[in-house]
């Protein structure tokens, strides 16, 4: 069922959007609603599950995680099956290694759609070869690397 939200609680998300740090004053200023009413609509937000998290950008250059690529994968459905797994069985070990951002289960020529985050091509090669390639049920890969990001 899709949650109803107003105009109001649109701004309240345009706000977050950029700025998820803002305190419920600093909301309440910049649309002109009082604190308690921006207060309880985000609370109902997140009741509603249309606001699930607060999150961080992060500059990863900065932190040693410049290097971005996209990993296609497709799975050995066949396989999959003998071993009683999913995609969605991949999709969750893939999920598990600490270098992987995203993990999406998507139609088409490809299966599912890694996002990695390491140091260098190095790490990358590294992680793609002797753990990601070893997931059992994946059948092949093929990287896409981030040359610039917005």
């Amino acid at each position: 069922m899709e949650a109803r939200i107003d105009e109001k609680d649109r701004r309240i998300i345009e706000i977050l959007k950029e700025h998820g740090d803002y305190a419920t004053r600093q909301v309440s200023k910049k649309i002109g609603l009082p604190i308690t009413t921006v207060h309880n609509r985000i609370k109902k937000l997140k009741q509603e599950k249309i606001i699930r998290k607060f999150t961080i950008d992060l500059n990863y250059g900065r932190i040693g995680l410049g290097f971005r690529a996209y990993v296609l994968i497709s799975v050995n459905l066949s396989l999959l099956k003998q071993k009683n797994k999913s995609q969605y069985d991949v999709a969750k070990e893939i999920r598990h290694f600490p270098f992987v951002e995203r993990v999406d289960i998507v139609s088409g020529g490809t299966d599912i759609v890694a996002t990695v985050r390491v140091k260098d091509v190095a790490e990358f090669d590294q992680v793609l070869l002797t753990k990601m390639q070893r997931v059992e049920g994946i059948e092949k890969t093929q990287s896409l690397i981030v040359i610039h990001e917005e």
